[in-house]
């Protein structure tokens, strides 16, 4: 049966009537794509609207709705699939694409993924939080299979056969007895069929899945190679210009004055000024920046504090309390211990220095703005950009190329706003791209933060209280999953003297740096084995599991520290992923060298979709927390970052990368989870411990080693 569902904003009698929205009128969309089966998910308008509007969307701690997807089988036999997902380095476009084969029962390169284009597909909330695979995966989990059954539904029309006797393989509807065949492109040639998704469509259960679950080679591993990937810094368009914008001399400054006579007396160089906003145009990127030189501004500075006086500044300057968490009593639970323990733990700003920087082209046409940028939130973008413009986003098109990741670090649109500036002041397209030291500037930063805690046990190794109290780094992962009868646990937001933001994991790092840090200190008051002690206050079966496994993979009971080899271990979990990390140090005592020289790391996050792109999320995740763990840490004074290079800022180089081994748990009983954050959350308290291990010395600070030596070894 043909159903000719609205694509317009207007009710439709589904699901108690809400109203809908959709990225283009049905008229057009069937115009892009050509006749053939469409099959929809549909999102309440109201949803998408409250999930939309940066952190407006968050409204009362409500998860954003992010579950828009459509499917169009053209009359070619392409299959083409439509997601506001971004690609941004995580790989999500095969295992995207995997999910929608198996279920669809067709070639892998059969089907195109067409993501992040505000135009063309419907709309998403944004790609983090690893909740691509959670939500989105499962979706088109969803959308495929409702197209497989509407598929059996056309073949035993078409081929006059029973439903039953039919089957869906190779891109193909055959009757079981192979008499009668037809592809996927004769059985939609000629039609325009727009179906919306059942409430429960027959899903492959991952114990049966051929494509899905398989270690599928990179979809675009080819174009990356052999340098024909294209990226936002990438993008050409006809006449276009290269835009630079003037920056302030410090944080919070603001403009007296401004000379600019030299630069406006430049053939082919436009000063654009709206406001506060101040940015040249010229034909090249460094005729740009030389123009931009030219500028004389006077700034009006106030006087800000260093990061000498960071921690003290974010205690005094804690603005409420917000309990994460309480259970029985602190005072009862400290009586009954015979070991207390209170300790104090740091982590630094740090930058997201992803390979590709901000970077955005905008061309207008007319009234219509469209803009190409590496985006986490293309959606978002568009809104930013409608509400800098007080234009309707229906006039403006963000397109997100494959982006040279995000880590967290790109869910605003800076970069698309400035651009969109010059272009409409130059009337011709202009592209920018921030330098490294806007990036290193201007960017957000992982929220530094203090974490105090306080506990208490028995000589048995029995944890009876646990106190523990997050400054300004954030809540996410603040609550353990060890067995405490007694706890207290509050997250202090705080004064922040830098703009910080989302990062990998959040504060998972620092939560888990800390917590675990503290269980070692506690294992070593009782003098027992960190492992053991770990094992004894968890029950949970899934956190035991990888624990297991990655001490086994280890040879943990074989581990045995001397003064210039230390072991360590610890475990963790985050938005449905559970890891634990063994790491081994070798220290350098003539020179207090150190080298992170092996890494064990066993995750489970339920069904794996991709085994090969799993272990390369992890290992990235535990190169990038080496970072964060020994090195990285952004400095600043009076209002300007110290070190905006990477000839400054330390990140892991080939020298420090140790022999990683990946142990993955596949529950296939259990619905996936993302990969693409909690795998980092182990790195940094394991070297914590196995440097203890080694020197006896206990370091509660990240970064712990910035300049890759120990202090006084």
């Amino acid at each position: 049966m043909k159903t000719d569902l609205p694509f317009e904003a207007e009710r439709y009698e589904l699901l108690e009537k809400p109203v809908y929205r959709f990225a283009l009128p049905r008229r057009e969309f069937f115009k892009r794509v050509g006749g053939g089966l469409i099959v929809v998910s549909l999102i309440p308008t109201a949803a998408a609207q409250e999930s939309g509007g940066g952190r407006r969307g968050f409204r009362g701690g409500r998860r954003p709705q992010e579950l828009g997807a459509w499917l169009h089988i053209g009359e070619d036999g392409l299959i083409s699939v439509f997601t506001g997902k971004a690609e941004v380095g995580q790989n999500i476009r095969t295992s995207l694409t995997q999910v929608v084969a198996e279920e669809l029962r067709t070639p892998v390169p059969s089907i195109r993924l067409v993501m992040a284009d505000t135009d063309l597909t419907p709309f998403d909330a944004g790609t983090f939080g690893s909740r691509t695979t959670p939500d989105m995966a499962a979706q088109l989990r969803r959308v495929g299979a409702a197209a497989r059954e509407i598929l059996l539904d056309l073949a035993a029309s078409s081929l006059t056969q029973k439903r039953e006797e039919l089957v869906v393989a190779d891109g193909r509807v055959s009757s079981k007895d192979g008499k009668a065949s037809a592809t996927f492109a004769e059985l939609t040639k000629g039609e325009k069929i727009l179906k919306p998704i059942p409430a429960s469509p027959p899903i492959t259960p991952a114990e049966s899945w051929k494509i899905a679950g398989t270690s599928f080679r990179k979809i675009s591993g080819r174009e990356l190679v052999t340098g024909k990937q294209t990226y936002s810094p990438d993008i050409r368009r006809p006449g276009m210009l290269y835009g630079k914008v003037l920056r302030p001399a410090a944080f919070r400054a603001t403009l007296e004055s401004l000379d600019s006579s030299t630069v406006e007396s430049l053939p082919e160089i436009k000063l654009v000024r709206d406001g506060s906003f101040i940015g040249v145009t010229a034909p090249t990127d460094v005729a740009a920046a030389r123009a931009l030189a030219l500028l004389k501004p006077v700034w009006k500075t106030e006087p800000q504090i260093s990061d000498k006086e960071l921690f003290d500044h974010l205690k005094k300057g804690r603005r409420a309390e917000r309990p994460a968490h309480a259970a029985g009593s602190m005072e009862s639970g400290l009586a009954a211990a015979d070991q207390k323990l209170e300790t104090t733990y740091t982590v630094a700003y740090i930058a997201h220095t992803p390979l590709e920087p901000r970077a955005a082209l905008a061309e207008w046409n007319g009234d219509r703005l469209t803009v190409w940028t590496g985006s986490q939130r293309p959606f978002g973008v568009r809104g930013e950009l409608a509400q800098a413009f007080r234009i309707p986003e229906e006039r403006i098109r963000v397109i997100v190329p494959d982006t040279g990741s995000g880590y967290g670090g790109k869910h605003t649109g800076e970069a698309a706003v400035e651009a969109a500036r010059l272009a409409k002041a130059a009337g011709k397209p202009v592209k920018l791209v921030w330098t490294r030291r806007e990036e290193f500037t201007w960017a957000y930063f992982r929220p530094a933060g203090v974490i105090e805690i306080r506990s208490g046990a028995t000589r048995d190794g029995k944890i009876t209280a646990w106190e523990f109290h997050n400054f300004n780094s954030g809540g996410s992962a603040i609550r353990p999953l060890y067995d405490i009868p007694n706890q207290l646990i509050e997250f202090h937001s705080a004064d922040s003297p830098l703009r910080q933001g989302s990062y990998r994991g959040l504060a998972a790092t620092a939560n888990h740096f800390a917590r675990e840090s503290h269980m070692d200190e506690l294992a070593h008051a009782l003098k027992m084995d960190p492992l053991e002690f770990r094992l004894r206050n968890l029950q949970d079966p899934r956190l035991r599991a990888v624990l297991q496994a990655a001490a086994k993979n280890f040879d943990w009971a074989n581990a045995k520290s001397t003064k210039e080899r230390g072991f360590g271990l610890a475990c963790g979990f985050e938005k449905g992923g559970y890891v634990a990390t063994c790491a081994e140090v070798h220290i350098d005592r003539s020179t207090g060298a150190l080298r992170v020289a092996r890494v064990s790391q066993a995750f489970e996050c339920g069904a794996i979709l991709n085994p090969d792109q799993l272990k390369n999320q992890n290992e990235g995740a535990i190169i990038m927390g080496l970072g964060g763990a020994l090195y990285e840490a952004i400095h600043f004074e009076n209002g300007k970052i110290a070190n905006p290079r990477l000839s400054e800022y330390r990140v892991p180089r080939f020298s420090d990368l140790p022999e990683i081994q990946i142990v993955l748990l596949d529950r296939k009983d259990l619905s996936s989870s993302g990969a693409g954050e909690t795998p980092i959350v182990g790195i940094a308290p394991a070297v914590a411990n196995a440097i203890f291990a080694a020197t006896g010395r206990r370091l509660r600070g990240l970064p712990m080693a910035p300049s890759g030596k120990l202090e006084g070894v």
